[in-house]
């Protein structure tokens, strides 16, 4: 353990959106106390090496200078960041930040996590569960604390089933059959496609070469939303179809005993969550602004998907779960699941390193 506490502890949450980065002091339990307004930037670029983990260090370095200046230059206990795109293209990241902040903060005591681990510990803590995080893509974790479990999140070309991409995609091809005169056409999400992107002939120059496709594509989700609002049906039936797959991949990661099934308890018990109000579900991300168009339909098949969980309003943000990690990093190890992909420790108790395979060693 890092000395007797309280500790202070760094947390960083990057995205698609950028870079933010706080200070909090954290005590022997509870949630870390941030200290003060975190620090912003912009995005850290991605390329086909993945992360580009120098650009990542030096933002964050800079941030934690300026946060530790403003804090008194306080020593720091542990770190955790989380990113977008650490399990799949995060490999230079887990490869050389660990020892370039051992080397400029001064702690061996680090966590890299993926962005949905960092959702999740800032939605639900250290408890068992699952989280959709649902914005332009979708991505569902869940644990029992003894693993972690992923469904989705492989981008707009191969999934992320129900984000806000798909859900845009969607309205897309629904606003073109009705251009067309096919069957599933809305003339509603045609005249939207219209007044947003011009031409539905020009659509494919318009969307094809582009590299922010996806989130070209999520920007069409609000007049989805919009037009299922207003009472037009392949509207409402695209929300339906995005609400049934969220619940899907929310069912697949859920521990047992929130399931379907008879819900019995694994040889120990430890897949059930403590209390009685079962196990938890949480929906975090910029896609439920959407509203009631959305929430309805997916509280519903949340519900028929998961009828013992107990859907319950995030605690946090990510940065708030980078901080929970960072915390309980600095008290010897968090109580959610090491792995070698989508939580990485360092100088904890439970010190975990990827192997050549990407196996635990």
């Amino acid at each position: 353990m890092a000395g007797a506490g309280p500790w202070w502890v760094l947390g960083a949450d990057s995205g698609g959106s950028g870079l933010r980065v706080a200070l909090a002091r954290a005590g022997a339990a509870g949630r870390p106390e941030r200290a003060g307004e975190p620090v912003t930037a912009p995005p850290v670029p991605t390329g086909p090496a993945g992360i580009d983990a120098g650009e990542l260090l030096d933002r964050l370095l800079s941030a934690a200078g300026r946060l530790r200046a403003a804090a008194g230059d306080p020593p720091v206990a542990a770190v955790c960041v989380g990113a977008a795109g650490m399990a799949t293209l995060g490999g230079r990241l887990r490869a050389e930040l660990p020892a370039a902040l051992a080397g400029r903060l001064g702690t061996h005591r680090l966590a890299l996590a993926a962005d949905a681990v960092t959702a999740y510990a800032g939605a639900l803590g250290e408890r068992p569960g699952a989280v959709v995080a649902a914005g332009t893509g979708l991505i569902a974790v869940g644990t029992d604390l003894r693993r972690w479990r992923r469904a989705d999140g492989w981008g707009h070309l191969l999934g992320d089933c129900g984000g806000g991409a798909w859900i845009g995609r969607a309205g897309l091809e629904a606003a073109l059959r009705a251009h067309d005169g096919r069957p599933g056409g809305s003339a509603a999400l045609l005249g939207r496609a219209r007044e947003r992107l011009g031409p539905p002939e020009e659509l494919p120059g318009r969307l094809y070469p582009r590299t922010d496709r996806p989130a070209v594509l999520a920007s069409f989700a609000p007049e989805v939303a919009d037009c299922a609002g207003g009472g037009d049906p392949v509207s409402a039936g695209i929300l339906r179809r995005a609400a049934r797959h969220a619940a899907d991949s929310a069912a697949a990661v859920c521990p047992a005993g929130a399931d379907t099934t008879d819900g019995a308890d694994g040889a120990d018990g430890a897949d059930r969550a403590d209390g009685a109000d079962g196990v938890r579900v949480a929906l975090t991300g910029g896609l439920l602004k959407l509203g009631e168009p959305l929430l309805v339909p997916l509280r519903a098949a949340l519900a028929a998907a998961l009828p013992r969980a107990a859907v319950t309003a995030p605690a946090g943000d990510p940065l708030d779960g980078a901080l929970l990690l960072a915390a309980g990093l600095a008290r010897g190890a968090p109580r959610l699941p090491a792995d070698p992909r989508l939580l990485l420790l360092r100088g904890g108790k439970d010190d975990v390193r990827p192997g050549p395979d990407g196996s635990r060693r």
